[in-house]
């Protein structure tokens, strides 16, 4: 029994650490949120929609950043070369899993750990790329979707044919660092010699090329042009398009967002449907599903886009079978 001043001041004492130690004890208790590592190709700005898209799978699967969970961005402002290190970087920090978007994220991301899950979205074969064992049982690490670029790049070929259907000379402007360029470039030349046309390849891996590229095409004669997709062009919408009109080359582009600054038409594949399901994939990866079990996705969602006042002003009419074909004509 505690009796006296002295008892009496040890009791409060007590009290006094408890009050203090409890909320210690209990801030100690509150668990870690899990993070995740976004590589990114672009910047906060060219590639907003992109995380926009991510996060919205991710919410689909009850994951809210700030409150479940944390996501750290990494970007690369266009600059493939800068992606190991801010790979490295992610797995130094020993994130829940990395989601990758596009082609080099993912290669470096691969290349950097082969434990900590990746969910990639890409435009080119996994299996190919030393991604996945398999489309149904990938068996490493990453998983994720993927369009197939190559075979984008073959039918954006032929809807071109078919819009300008004149064109001898066809051109292809394309980032060479981009990983998989070989690979679209031997597609891009099947489809070409399968029409009788002769291919132009124009190149470009900083913004100042792109002026130069384009006049490298105007040189050869260059009869319309298919632009590939890569975080550098994808980026810059409006200025391609002001270039392409500058020289009235009829292009066809890789995502919407050029047909609605003024290009021609686009045929693509939908991005934003692509990240949300990486979203969905990361989510369940955090919930304990493992990628070696989970089947890479085939995103099968594609957008044709037609402007037909580009169109009129090159001198261009649309066939109707095509115009029929399209998702959204923009008018």
């Amino acid at each position: 029994m505690l009796r006296g001043p002295v008892s009496r001041r040890y009791f409060v004492s007590l009290l006094a650490s408890g009050a203090v130690a409890w909320p210690l004890a209990a801030r100690a208790q509150q668990p870690t949120l899990p993070v995740i590592g976004l590589l990114v190709p672009g910047s906060p700005q060219s590639d907003a929609f992109r995380v926009a898209a991510f996060r919205r799978g991710l919410a689909g699967t009850g994951y809210l950043e700030g409150q479940n969970v944390a996501i750290e961005n990494r970007w690369a402002e266009n600059q493939y070369q800068r992606l190991p290190a801010l790979a490295a970087d992610l797995v130094s920090r020993r994130v829940a899993v990395i989601a990758a978007f596009g082609n080099a994220p993912t290669i470096a991301a691969k290349a950097a750990t082969s434990s900590i899950p990746i969910v990639f979205e890409i435009g080119d074969d996994p299996v190919r790329l030393g991604l996945a064992a398999s489309l149904a049982r990938p068996g490493g690490n990453a998983t994720g979707v993927t369009f197939l670029g190559g075979e984008l790049v073959a039918k954006q070929f032929e809807v071109l044919h078919e819009a300008v259907p004149k064109a001898a000379v066809v051109g292809m402007l394309e980032n060479p660092t981009n990983p998989n360029t070989p690979a679209v470039r031997k597609d891009m030349q099947r489809a070409a010699d399968a029409l009788g046309q002769k291919l132009i390849i124009a190149t470009a891996t900083v913004e100042s090329d792109l002026p130069t590229a384009f006049d490298e095409l105007v040189r050869q004669r260059t009869e319309a042009l298919v632009v590939r997709s890569d975080a550098l062009f994808n980026a810059r919408p409006q200025q391609l398009v002001a270039l392409a009109a500058r020289h009235s080359l009829p292009a066809i582009y890789p995502l919407r967002d050029f047909v609605a600054a003024g290009g021609l038409m686009s045929y693509g594949a939908s991005l934003v449907d692509a990240l949300r399901q990486v979203g969905d994939y990361t989510g369940r990866i955090l919930k304990g599903e493992k990628p070696a079990e989970l089947p890479v996705m085939q995103s099968t969602k594609v957008m044709l886009v037609i402007n037909l006042k580009t169109a009129k002003t090159l001198g261009l009419t649309f066939p109707i079978t095509l115009l029929g074909r399209a998702d959204e004509v923009i008018e």
